[in-house]
């Protein structure tokens, strides 16, 4: 490789062979962070122009000796070669969300970068910078392959759609130092650290072997799998309607996405912080700068979701303490949530292909992480919607008692009406003298045309429905009464006498065709 031979041309064999040992974890921090300081401020100088297809392939490559050479620095690791993948194209990536060439080396740059546990299967390493603003993976050739083949349908989607919670790629890189290549991305960090996570789940949807081991169980931070969040977090996590709905709609443009591209055994990262202030104070952790002094847009997980919806009632944190986690509820318990599509570069290649022949022979081909695109798409989505992500729904209990206060108002008004017109209808009644009270006695018991009401509400009511019409004036009210033997005092029916142009009226009756009769 041009990156061995020069590194042995120009010295003696013990030299070069000593070069050629496997650099150290500090070696390649070092090297990261040289490289990534000298191509892009190299790259600041060029003027800014519009992203051509030819920019998606290009390389750019720099030796840097650890004596200096008039364009790079002298430094103390051994000697190294740097690549740079696309860099025009990462460049506008990095504008597209708000970050500047001097935030980007600062964050990187300035401080030494902190390395990560890898909880995953492969062998990648992790580094994170010391603001919580990016994350450095090392991938695979043939994932920085895959990579470089999907950036000109990367860039497509996110001049479309730049929420998203798909990775965001801010750079590729490749170091070459004592015959070792160590490709690695720049991508933003889905969990910061200021926030204490409770709980951190890997999900793919699928229940084949996703259990964390023995050793994942004994760390201090451990992450789960599907199969441990059925068991820890059963009833899932609830969402107002809003939030719910944004983060499914994200959620399926970007399985589409992904399927489009043939990608596959993707995960969701997803870390839980539990609103308890004893022990967020006690777990907080990280550079304090990181809070209220955000310089990537659409970084955090309220941003990405589509809509940013609201809460269903006000969190007691302020924006800045809950660093954009998007708030949910666990039974009684209030969270953050803080999630993020991750492992993007595994296409359904033939190795995949036979990995998942395999696997289907001796298990449920449909339970297993690796599937088809397509199908890999459904059914994490239907693991999300259904398992992971539920909806609160609004409590029947709210309408009902809304119903239910509305009617007083309702009654009082109708008692005044009724009380109103008992009191006309009382004066009326002394106002009657004994003859009409005697005749309409006697008219009660001979008219067969009346109708007799079945109690004295009716009796109200009706009065209270005329008076609206009619005032009260136009009607006569009379009561028949009558002493049974035993002293007690009996009412007649109450009656309503219609005139001859709504009701027939029997030729006894001596009642004016103009008036309305009514007899209690």
């Amino acid at each position: 490789m041009s990156a061995t031979n020069e590194t042995g041309g120009g010295g003696p064999q013990k030299s070069a062979s000593k070069d050629h040992k496997k650099p150290t974890a500090e070696a390649v921090r070092g090297a990261i962070q040289l490289g990534i300081g000298y191509t892009v401020g190299n790259l600041s100088s060029k003027p800014d122009r519009d992203v051509l297809m030819q920019d998606f392939y290009m390389v750019e490559s720099v030796f840097l000796p650890s004596e200096g050479s008039n364009l790079t620095p002298a430094h103390h690791y051994p000697d190294f070669r740097f690549k740079t993948y696309a860099p025009v194209a990462f460049r506008y990536f990095r504008e597209l969300f708000g970050i500047k060439p001097d935030d980007y080396l600062y964050s990187i740059c300035n401080e030494p970068l902190i390395e990560l546990s890898n909880p995953g299967a492969s062998s990648s390493w992790f580094y994170l910078t010391s603001d919580d603003e990016f994350i450095i993976k090392t991938v695979q050739h043939k994932e920085a392959e895959f990579l470089q083949k999907l950036l000109p349908g990367y860039y497509m989607n996110l001049n479309q759609n730049p929420r998203t919670l798909l990775p965001k790629f801010y750079g590729l890189y490749c170091v070459q130092c004592g015959g070792v290549n160590i490709r690695l991305v720049v991508m933003n960090n889905v969990l910061p650290r200021s926030i204490k996570m409770h709980y951190k789940y890997d999900l793919k949807g699928s229940t084949y072997k996703r259990r964390a081991s023995r050793k994942e169980r004994a760390k201090s931070s451990p992450t789960f799998k599907d199969l441990d969040f059925q068991e820890m977090h059963f009833e899932g996590l609830h969402f107002d309607a809003d939030t719910y709905n944004a983060l499914m709609k994200t959620l399926q443009r970007d399985c589409r996405v992904l399927e489009s591209f043939k990608i596959m055994d993707y995960s969701l990262l997803l870390g839980v912080h539990v609103l308890d202030k004893k022990i967020r104070e006690r777990g907080g952790r990280g550079d304090s700068r990181r809070q209220g002094t955000q310089k990537v847009l659409y970084s955090t997980a309220l941003e990405s979701i589509q809509g940013g919806g609201k809460p269903a009632e006000p969190m007691p944190d302020t924006d800045d303490e809950t660093m954009g986690g998007i708030p949910a509820k666990h039974k009684d318990e209030k969270l953050l949530i803080f999630l993020g599509i991750i492992d993007i570069l595994q296409s359904y290649r033939f190795i995949k292909k036979v990995e998942h022949s395999w696997k289907a022979l001796v298990h449920d081909g449909d339970t297993v992480s690796v599937h088809r695109p397509n199908f890999y798409a459904d059914r994490f989505l239907k693991f999300m919607g259904g398992t992971v992500f539920k909806k609160i729904n609004p409590l029947r209990g709210a309408s009902s008692r809304r119903k239910r206060s509305s009617i007083q108002p309702i009654r009082s008004v109708s008692q005044e009406v009724l009380s109103t017109v008992k009191e006309e209808t009382n004066e009326d009644r002394k106002a009657q003298s004994m003859e009409n009270l005697d005749d309409a006695g006697s008219g009660s018991c001979q008219k067969p045309d009346l109708i007799p009401s079945s109690s004295n509400l009716n009796v109200t009511i009706s009065a209270g429905t005329m008076s609206s019409n009619s005032s009260l004036d136009d009607l006569k009210l009379e009561q028949d009464m009558d002493i049974d033997d035993s002293g007690h005092r009996r009412t007649s029916s109450s009656t309503l006498a219609l005139d001859d142009s709504a009701q027939p009226v029997s030729p006894q009756s001596s009642t004016p065709d103009s008036e309305l009769d009514v007899y209690l």
